[in-house]
């Protein structure tokens, strides 16, 4: 039981580290750092490294924000695979939180449409 929650502490923790060293070392902002993340863990869940992970850590690997890169991929490759191109969008809804989901996409939007102001 110990060893179960001392994997999930050192590897939760290495994703931290991470996220740490892209604030400290690349200086970047907290909202690049939260994406980059994000990002690798929906990279990881579309090439099957991230159920893997989720299985030997546990809550190491579910409970840190790449978690939720891996819910939007895992729910949109699934009703992909049931729906088609139109079960892409609706798997990222229906998996993962629909007002998440929208606030990433209407974000994104805006920042396509709108120059984005921020520290110069």
């Amino acid at each position: 039981m110990l060893s179960i929650f001392i994997t999930a502490f050192v590897v939760g923790g290495l994703i931290c580290v991470i996220g740490q060293l892209l604030f400290d070392v690349a200086k970047l902002t907290p909202a690049h750092t939260l994406c980059i993340l994000v990002v690798i863990g929906s990279v990881l869940d579309g090439v099957g490294l991230y159920e893997p992970l989720i299985d030997f850590a546990g809550a190491g690997a579910t409970i840190p924000i790449t978690s939720f890169g891996n819910a939007l991929t895992h729910g949109a490759m699934a009703e992909a695979e049931k729906h088609g191109f139109v079960g892409v969008l609706t798997g990222m809804f229906e998996v993962t939180s629909s007002g998440i989901s929208a606030a990433i996409l209407f974000g994104f939007i805006a920042a396509v449409f709108f120059r984005p102001k921020g520290k110069v």
